[in-house]
């Protein structure tokens, strides 16, 4: 390894000798070390590699702005996050969270807090996550000894969402809108409220998600493409169901000036039929 740039006493840039650019961390591995210099490998503690060149220029202007501390301590939350979900994680993930994590603990330090508008919405509708989040306080409290704000654990359950979904942190707040305002159309529509603990609202919070994530970054529609004839025969026999996709079609459209497609219409139909199902059987038992 090459030094590329010292960062500090204990953080170095390198490069590989394929040409890999790299952070790699140890105590006084970069004193007095000067651009261009040999590393021994075996001095190196930990190694922090990005696969785009853009996020590695990211990571890099992290390593230079807050304590290395932080960095280390997010990448044993995101190891602990990769064993509790199956979900593949985008790489970017270290740089968005570490950067929230330290920038929250300064701001506590400076007494300045923020609560999350949407922390019941993200609790509900993404719990697995929430509760990572949760877990995430928990080990920044013991490391640190900063009692961060409830809220960050939403804060940290859309940065984990975010990274599932491989979408921005913009967007994310955009679908977690458009669930809520969907689901309001809903209960609204059919006068009742939801077991947010069942299953069936799982699997269509689930939905809403993808279905969201499809409409801000303008991907194809839902993959199961259904014929003509079936779709006919969906909205006969579900017209009470598809009415309702119909009113979350026109809310979308009135909010976010977008347009559901058919196959959209249809799908949500049938799981807006198959939550009532399962609403009316817990009903009679």
């Amino acid at each position: 390894m090459r030094v590329k740039k010292v960062i500090n006493n204990n953080i170095l840039c390198v490069v590989d000798d394929k040409g890999r650019e790299m952070i790699v961390t140890g105590k006084g591995l970069g004193f007095k070390r000067k651009p261009g210099e040999r590393i021994d490998p075996a001095l190196v503690e930990k190694t922090y590699h990005m696969e785009g060149k853009a996020e590695q220029r990211k990571l890099r202007e992290l390593c230079e702005q807050i304590p290395l501390e932080h960095l280390r301590l997010t990448q044993d939350l995101i190891e602990y996050i990769k064993s509790q979900i199956s979900v593949p994680l985008n790489e970017s993930l270290l740089i968005t969270l570490a950067d929230h994590i330290s920038f929250a603990i300064k701001r506590k330090q400076d007494g300045v807090e923020f609560a999350n508008p949407l922390e019941g919405a993200i609790m509900s509708y993404y719990p697995t996550e929430y509760h990572l989040g949760q877990h995430c306080l928990r080990a920044i409290r013991q490391e640190t000894k900063t009692d961060l704000n409830s809220s960050e654990a939403a804060f940290i359950a859309l940065h984990i969402v975010n990274s599932e979904l491989n979408t921005s942190m913009s967007v994310m707040y955009d679908i977690t809108k458009l669930i809520q305002g969907a689901l309001d159309v809903v209960e609204y529509y059919y006068q009742k409220k939801f077991d947010r603990e069942s299953l069936d609202f799982n699997r269509f919070i689930v939905h809403l998600r993808y279905f969201a994530q499809r409409l801000f970054q303008a991907a194809p529609s839902h993959p199961d493409e259904y014929d003509d004839e079936f779709q006919e025969m969906i909205r006969r026999s579900c017209k009470q169901h598809y009415k309702c996709a119909q009113h979350i079609a026109e809310y979308i459209r009135n909010a976010y000036q977008k347009e559901v497609s058919d196959a959209e219409l249809i799908y949500l139909t049938i799981h807006l039929k198959r939550i009532n199902l399962g609403s009316k059987q817990r009903d009679r038992d």
